[in-house]
């Protein structure tokens, strides 16, 4: 397992995903996995970056395990800010147009969806987030 702890602030994105794709990149991910991967990363540590520990700044642990048969990709998330689980908020109706819909839980609607599996669970007073992806 390989980790990267963090300020969880905006400008270390380009930081996140470096340290993701060299991971990827190692494991030899197929790019469209790697694309959907990041686009979960970044999802998921903007969040972080910008409400869990708002108006401070708070760390993101992110742990980088690959498992097999089949072969896949872990990344957990660990924060220590405001307990929050975005699998707990309902999904979009993505059947509605944009003006109609409610602002919010887009962007984790899409990680659900291209991800093979997600977790969460509030524990010793941490977020932990953990999304699966087989490549």
């Amino acid at each position: 397992m390989k980790e990267l702890k963090i300020d969880a602030t905006i400008q270390n994105l380009d930081e996140v995903l470096a340290f993701l794709d060299g991971e990827l990149e190692a494991c030899g991910c197929e790019m469209k996995e790697q694309i959907q991967l990041d686009v979960a990363v970044e999802e998921i540590f903007v969040n972080i970056a910008s409400y869990a520990y708002a108006p401070n700044t708070g760390y993101a642990l992110i742990q980088i395990e690959e498992l097999g048969d089949p072969k896949r990709v872990q990344i957990t998330f660990i924060d220590e800010g405001v307990p929050y689980d975005p699998l707990a908020k309902e999904d979009p109706d993505v059947t509605l147009s944009a003006e109609e819909r409610q602002i919010g839980g887009l962007g984790i609607y899409m990680v659900k969806k291209s991800m093979d599996k997600m977790t969460y669970e509030y524990k010793d007073n941490k977020n932990v987030l953990t999304i699966e992806k087989n490549i």
